[in-house]
């Protein structure tokens, strides 16, 4: 206990003496954080505090598996799992360094922590089973890797993406890290208890600096670091101890960011951004939205952090079916909270997802019928084949109508007409869009007008014209010419015509007057 008592008090120690040196660097080297449309600070902020965090803890871990002790025993006896974590851990914290410093893509940062995970499951540190009771056991087999790979990287993002007000992250991160500790001791699992103490004493010495109003920031290599060491700690602590209070504990001390972080993902999936895109919709922003200042917004977290930790520490006490009755009700129950602050909105989340699926059918609809005249066009072989290949797409596309006027090097023009024989009832507004082109040769010079039904999708709508353009472009090689083309909506009222048909004059696009399409001359 006096091992355990000191890696804590030395490690908190370390962060009071390094996190002013960090601060101090950051504002040499220009590494804050200038405030943004969703920051809520008012003024710039260093922003590599996480490098306390990071040193303060390293050296007292690397300072105690040195002893000739049990912990060093301990260490020899599983060094290639935990050279194998600290190695993933400081990759990690490495890019967060790079990204504070220099901003990486988003995309190279999920990639590193992939890289980092498939690291740890090469030693050995994945989550293999789970004992839910004393009966009941789940084995994962060859689901073991990619089930410990979405666990640590989506822990390493939770954390990340929590890290929005003073003294959050470090905050939740340290109580998780004081369950796993305790946990690690409870099942005598000593390294992992080294581990995580130290991790806590230097979360600990840094909120005096990162605690409203924060004098630093953990960044992006800190929130980074303790996401991944906490995550794969869990993992390590769970190969010993298969119980579900080892995942349990975890899960509710950082339910918090864990639900932010998917309401987060399914939020911009349904919105259809990117799914690293940043908004102002976290349960953080949403309690500041209801008046909470900065500092009782944190509080507030923390009380619930600690409230849900209970809960998971009743795990520990009861083995049976219990225990995950209590598991099951704490994350009910942190759902609700995140509806009750307006994070999630039930009846909207299933009205995006009705909208999203509407959407997917809409654009594969659209793509089989851009597809479909791509061949058409293809096989055209004239100019008339090419015109009816036109109509072809403009009737599958969904216009209202198409008008095509050809001027001559004889300065004669022709006007060709495709219109669609019924216009659905419900349909009462087109959008009306005209599209200059020349042919490959620059003989001709042409104008395309494209009346295309809205049908209640404006994005639709548009989507149909740059599907229609795109064949213009790639089947008939043309480039497009004059303004960029504009877009307007009008009522219009619908148009009765029938069928169309063609008679080539001399190569020329040319047809009698049938009702459906028409073209003339005009000399």
């Amino acid at each position: 206990m006096k091992t355990y008592l000191c890696v804590y008090l030395g490690s908190a120690l370390l962060a009071l003496m390094t996190t002013p040196i960090a601060i101090w660097t950051a504002r040499r080297i220009n590494a804050v954080d200038v405030p943004g449309v969703r920051a809520v600070h008012t003024r710039p902020i260093p922003r590599i505090g996480g490098v306390a965090v990071f040193v303060s803890s390293m050296l007292m871990i690397g300072s105690v598996l040195l002893l000739d002790n049990v912990i060093g025993q301990a260490f020899r006896t599983v060094q290639w799992e935990l050279t194998a974590l600290l190695s993933g851990a400081t990759c990690i914290f490495l890019v967060g360094l790079a990204d504070d410093l220099r901003s990486l893509p988003a995309r190279v940062k999920f990639a590193a922590e992939v890289v980092a995970t498939i690291l740890l499951c090469g030693a050995g540190i994945q989550i293999t089973s789970l004992h839910l009771t004393d009966e009941i056991v789940v084995r994962f087999g060859v689901l073991s890797c990619p089930l410990t790979l979405l666990w640590v990287v989506g822990v390493t993002n939770a954390v990340n993406l929590s890290d929005g007000l003073d003294g959050l992250a470090a905050g939740v991160s340290a109580v998780a890290c004081a369950v796993i500790a305790f946990f690690a001791i409870y099942s005598e699992n000593a390294l992992m208890a080294v581990f995580m103490l130290a991790l806590l004493g230097s979360l600990t010495g840094f909120l005096f600096f990162n605690f409203n109003p924060a004098r630093t920031f953990l960044g992006d290599c800190g929130s980074l670091f303790l996401g991944f060491t906490i995550a794969s700690s869990s993992v390590m602590c769970l190969t010993k101890s298969s119980a579900l209070v080892g995942l349990a504990l975890p899960v509710l001390a950082l339910g918090i960011p864990i639900f932010d972080t998917f309401l987060a993902m399914l939020r911009r999936f349904l919105e259809r951004r990117s799914l690293f895109s940043p908004d102002r919709s976290h349960f953080h922003h949403r309690l500041i939205d209801l008046g909470f200042k900065q500092r009782h917004a944190v509080i507030t977290i923390y009380v619930v952090t600690l409230v849900a930790t209970g809960f998971g520490l009743f795990m520990m006490i009861r083995q049976d079916i219990g225990a995950l009755i209590v598991f099951a009700c704490t994350l009910v129950l942190l759902l609700l909270l995140f509806r009750v602050v307006g994070a999630v909105q039930f009846k909207e989340v299933l009205t995006g997802l009705q909208r999203k699926h509407l959407a997917t059918q809409r654009r594969n609809r659209e793509r089989r019928a851009f597809e479909g005249a791509q061949l058409l066009f293809r096989r055209a072989r004239s100019s008339v084949e090419w015109w009816q290949a036109v109509c072809e797409a403009a009737a599958q596309l969904e216009f209202a109508w198409v008008s095509l006027r050809v001027v001559n090097e004889d300065g004669g023009d022709q006007i060709s007409v495709w219109r669609r024989a019924r216009t659905p009832a419900e349909s009462s507004r087109i959008a009306t869009l005209r599209l200059p082109v020349i042919d490959k040769e620059g003989r001709q010079t042409m104008e395309f007008e494209l009346a295309i039904l809205v049908n209640g999708s404006l994005e639709s709508t548009g989507h149909r014209a740059s599907l229609f353009s795109r064949l213009i472009e790639e089947e008939r090689c043309l480039v497009a010419q004059g303004p960029t083309a504009s877009l307007r909506v009008a009522q219009s009222a619908p148009i009765e015509i029938s069928e169309w048909q063609f008679h080539p004059k001399g190569g020329r696009l040319d047809a009698q007057s049938t009702g459906g399409a028409t073209t003339s001359r005009r000399n």
